[in-house]
């Protein structure tokens, strides 16, 4: 099916405005939806084929009328470090549910590094082990919370699970894995996880996974 249109959630943020310029780059319409989208459309964004949206993830109503007419949805809900803001959590639940509604069915969503299993023979979460660092678990969890709702919700999805974001745009030297950590980590440009998310909408390789990546260097 040709993607016509895409809704991007969290698109005011650091992944989020990366998503806006790939899925532009790529000829789709792009509704941006946020709650500080007054300054999203600059000059550098400026185009037909954009539409910002200021709503509230948590208000079903607003992301019903975000999500209407399009294909399928790329999220970059953040929230705080201390996981005490549920945007991520609760905010891919409305998501999946209103989607569901609207009878679209593919959705991509930023997560954490701590939701991939240890290994192949060992199915464990990385941040249920005792060696997890303490101050990633608050965050982890969230990001966990998110993936249940995923999976609960039966729609194609993919997840993806990075280390540090780094603030760099896309140079497309970076690696990805389903499910298990890669045998390095050097973090991953914000440009390059955006990259990776706007083509698996039209490659479809890692349906209903957890995708490790990482930049090359």
């Amino acid at each position: 099916m040709q993607i016509n249109q895409v809704t991007i959630f969290g698109a005011t943020g650091a992944v989020g405005r990366q998503l806006v310029r790939h899925g532009l780059a790529m000829g789709w319409n792009v509704v941006a939806f946020g709650r500080n989208i007054d300054d999203l459309i600059d000059e550098d964004l400026r185009n037909q084929q954009i539409r910002a949206v200021k709503g509230y993830v948590f208000n079903a109503g607003d992301v019903a009328k975000a999500l209407n007419g399009s294909y399928a949805v790329l999220s970059a809900l953040g929230g705080s470090f201390d996981g005490t803001d549920k945007s991520r959590s609760l905010g891919i639940k409305v998501i999946t549910e209103q989607m569901e509604k609207q009878a679209i069915s593919r959705i991509i969503a930023v997560g954490g590094k701590g939701v991939l299993s240890v290994s192949e023979s060992d199915p464990r979460l990385l941040l249920d082990m005792p060696d997890y660092p303490p101050i990633y678990k608050p965050v982890g969890l969230e990001h966990k919370a998110a993936l249940e709702y995923l999976v609960q919700s039966g729609l194609q999805w993919t997840f993806t699970c990075s280390g540090n974001l780094l603030p760099a745009y896309a140079d497309e030297q970076y690696v990805t894995q389903a499910n298990y950590p890669l045998p390095f980590e050097n973090g991953i440009n914000t440009g390059n996880l955006a990259h990776f998310m706007v083509h698996e909408l039209e490659v479809n390789k890692y349906i209903q996974q957890r995708v490790a990546m990482s930049n090359i260097q």
